[in-house]
Order: C-alpha cells, then structure tokens, then sequence
C-alpha cells in the first residue's frame, strides 16, 4: 500500500456519525468495522517500517554508528509523519474502498 497517495488528513477531524452509519445503519457495525481495517493497516505499516529498518540493523557493538544512522532516522521521521491508521481507515471507509459483509444479515435476508 502506498501511503503517500491516502488522501486522509494527518489530525483529527469531527465527523457525522449519521453519515458514517448510512451503509451499515448500525454505528457500533461501523466502529467495528473501521477498527479491523485499521488494524490490518497498522500491522501492515509495522511490517513495512520493519523490513525498511532491518536493511540498517548491525550485529556489531558500535555506538558511532547507531548515532550517525541518518536514513534510519530519516525512514522513521517518514513514519512517523504518515496519518494514524484509524485515520486512513475511516477515509477508506467514507469513500466506500472497504469490503464488507455481516453472515447473519445475509442469513436473515435467506430466510
């Protein structure tokens, strides 16, 4: 996932919950629903910021080096600056990019 190209903003901002639970009708479904892609999308940035970081790891005691890392510290000020998933999550979910599915809705509708 590329992380630049989110349009979601970097601070929080008050938002409708009304709005927010038009698809759902349920504002907790949508809570829950936010909350897993959120969780997807932090597990997905700490593997990312991981493998970036793990390129620079040293299995050497030396302490010039740990403090002169300067791409470290760059990668991770990178990071750092990104918006929060939970912000990320939300956005994907007001502009309808988040698959979805309640089985007992569908199982209600069946019956």
């Amino acid at each position: 996932m590329d992380y630049k190209k989110t349009n979601a903003p970097t601070n929080t901002i008050t938002r409708n919950l009304m709005e927010l639970c038009e698809d759902t009708g349920n504002i907790y479904e949508t809570v829950a629903i936010i909350g897993k892609r959120a969780n997807q999308i932090g597990v997905e940035m700490k593997n990312d910021l991981s493998k970036k970081l793990q390129e620079f790891a040293s299995y050497n005691d030396n302490l010039e080096e740990v403090f002169e890392n300067r791409e470290q510290i760059e990668i991770s000020r990178y990071y750092e600056k990104l918006p929060k998933p939970t912000l990320i999550a939300t956005q994907e979910y007001i502009e309808g990019k988040v698959y979805y599915r309640n089985p007992a809705k569908e199982k209600e509708k069946l019956q």
